[in-house]
């Protein structure tokens, strides 16, 4: 579990996040989700422990963030940030590979390997081992990056939960590789101990497969729960300034937000 506990962070004179407050349990798709500027990316700084925040505090499991080192943070936590790309080529093989940096001093073992393998072929990228990651598409990129930062964490550690934290994680993804992303993750899930947190825009996404979701708007939470607690006309109107229609199949639960 994470537990995010008043945390506040101020950029000069502004206000970025404000006594935010709020928990990610492990198991769970947990989405965070807010117009442009509510924080949703500063958060995930804060939590994955890249910004310090002015006040507040960060708990992984129970332990204070600010008290692990970065050693012992980069074996259980991994980051996918928005806007990652390279300057200089490598071939696909070893930018996956570098996602096990932390757990290996020179030379890569065999565990590193069947990691990376591993993980390649959960994302479907296995067969791109061998082409310069240059020459890839968009799409393409940002499927080796999802192996690569789930290699970081690929085996489960006996009473260690691990952390995944994806910012944007659907840039420059095709509406069939979004849901094919999200299936996955899901999949992931199946293991307890693991706990996703993932910031989207596209509130469908977040309606078919949060199972909590953060609302967040100008720095604060505007609400948070389960999507029938979070998705109302009344929050998406106050955040988004868009009135949507709400369709709910009572069968399935499910829900669709629609626009004029």
């Amino acid at each position: 579990m994470i537990k995010v506990e008043c945390i506040t962070v101020r950029a000069g004179q502004k206000v970025l996040l404000d006594n935010i407050s709020t928990v990610f349990e492990p198991g769970k798709m947990n989405l965070i989700i807010g117009p442009n500027g509510a924080g949703k990316s500063t958060l995930v700084k804060v939590m994955s422990g890249q910004l310090k925040p002015a006040s507040g505090n960060v708990f992984y499991d129970g332990k204070e963030l600010r008290g692990l080192s970065d050693e012992q943070l980069s074996r259980m936590r991994a980051v996918l940030s928005q806007n990652i790309d390279l300057a200089f080529p490598l071939n696909v093989l070893e930018l996956v590979m570098m996602g096990r940096y932390p757990h290996f001093i020179g030379k890569p073992g065999p565990h590193d390997e069947q990691a990376t393998e591993e993980a390649m072929r959960f994302f479907d990228v296995w067969e791109m081992a061998d082409r310069n990651y240059m020459t890839l598409s968009g799409g393409e990129k940002q499927r080796v990056h999802f192996a690569r930062v789930l290699s970081q964490i690929w085996f489960p550690v006996a009473g260690q939960p691990r952390y995944l934290m994806l910012d944007e994680p659907m840039t420059f993804l095709d509406i069939h590789y979004q849901f094919q992303f999200m299936h996955k993750l899901t999949d992931l899930l199946k293991d307890p101990e693991l706990v996703v947190i993932g910031v989207v825009h596209d509130l469908n996404l977040a309606a078919r497969f949060g199972d909590t979701i953060l609302l967040l708007n100008r720095g604060t939470v505007l609400a948070g729960g389960n999507k029938e607690m979070v998705l109302t006309k009344e929050n998406i109107l106050k955040a988004f300034q868009l009135e949507p229609f709400i369709h709910q199949n009572e069968k399935t639960r499910s829900l669709n937000l629609f626009f004029e």
